[in-house]
């Protein structure tokens, strides 16, 4: 996108705060310190200015300015922030306490009312404390389950990107004795069917290919080491087959990554959270956005948690946290592209 465009024309990203005592609010200055951002979009923080302030001095990051959001008016030309609370929040980077955690939830529902609004044109969600989130009106196992809820309720595809590797779970946050029972074929059809329309609408991929990983050892070796890879996985690539989608597999699993067989294939789609995270952050654990496909609205995130052991030394890594903007705004581009050309 040329610079030239009118102000006006650049999306909104909004950005929630996270858990203050973690290093989201680093990473966020890091991230958009560089003025050259602005170039592309109008980045707008849903937190507290005094929270940002207070990392920025302690930082002494000087140099990253913002303004404040009022009267229900956006600064083009400058990051804006939305302040959230009223109340003073004591930072004590590291701690959990249940008020940074009741703050973190109130960053993420104005976020989620401007988005409701149209106010802002996507999301990134800096990381959450699951356990000092949790409240009556956030029972969720985390952003992704939140914002399915919020957004069409339907069915959306915890989805973890880089340049190199696409990889999305079939089950998300539950627990490793459920997987089994929840990997059905409709399950696996709907995920399938989820991330192709996204490789293609999101990330202008125009015939995806996609690997699907088998659940057991082997991918069930003939039914031998369990049955269902065979029974349940197998139907479902074939049945997605059959509509002519470019869908293969069950892979082994360690053999997939082991053999870079990954790189053949555009996405990968795995049975359950560790089998596709564990490869995913090794192999990008620098440059990884967690998207949330599936949904109308656009919400990524750095594939990092709060990393309480490093908040407020001034060493955490924003790579993840870049990428997750610029994925949002890239997205948000070809979806706009898409819409022009229907």
């Amino acid at each position: 996108m040329s610079s030239h465009s009118t102000a006006m024309d650049k999306p909104k990203i909004g950005i929630t705060i996270g858990d203050i005592n973690g290093i989201g609010p680093e990473v966020i200055i890091k991230a958009l310190n560089d003025n050259r951002i602005l170039n592309y979009m109008t980045p707008v923080i849903y937190g507290s200015t005094k929270a940002i302030s207070y990392y920025r001095k302690a930082f002494d990051l000087n140099d990253f300015n913002y303004t404040h959001y009022r009267d229900n008016k956006f600064t083009y030309s400058k990051v804006n922030i939305v302040n959230c609370w009223d109340e003073m929040i004591e930072i004590n980077a590291g701690s959990v306490t249940p008020e940074v955690g009741a703050a973190s939830f109130k960053a993420l529902q104005k976020a989620v009312e401007h988005l409701k609004e149209g106010l802002i044109d996507a999301v990134v969600t800096a990381p959450i404390n699951k356990n000092n989130i949790q409240s009556e009106e956030f029972k969720f196992a985390g952003h992704t389950e939140y914002f399915t809820e919020n957004f069409d309720g339907k069915d959306s595809l915890m989805f973890l990107t880089s340049e190199d590797i696409k990889v999305g779970v079939v089950t998300g946050h539950i627990p490793l004795k459920d997987v089994s029972k929840n990997v059905t074929k409709e399950l696996i059809i709907k995920k399938l069917k989820i991330m192709e329309e996204s490789l293609r609408v999101d990330f202008g991929i125009s015939k995806p290919r996609i690997a699907v990983l088998g659940l057991n050892p082997h991918a069930g070796e003939e039914g031998l080491l369990g049955s269902e890879d065979g029974n349940v996985i197998k139907p479902a690539i074939d049945e997605v087959k059959n509509k002519g989608k470019l869908v293969f597999g069950p892979y082994p699993a360690d053999g997939f990554f082991g053999k870079g067989e990954y790189k053949k294939f555009d996405a990968v789609l795995a049975m359950y959270h560790d089998q596709g995270l564990i490869p995913f952050k090794t192999l990008a654990f620098n440059n990884g956005v967690n998207f949330t496909a599936g949904l109308s609205i656009i919400r990524t995130s750095p594939d990092h948690g709060t990393a309480y052991d490093i908040a407020g030394k001034n060493v955490a890594n924003e790579s993840s946290m870049r990428e997750a903007i610029f994925m949002a705004y890239d997205i948000f581009k070809n979806r706009s592209e898409q819409k022009k050309e229907s």
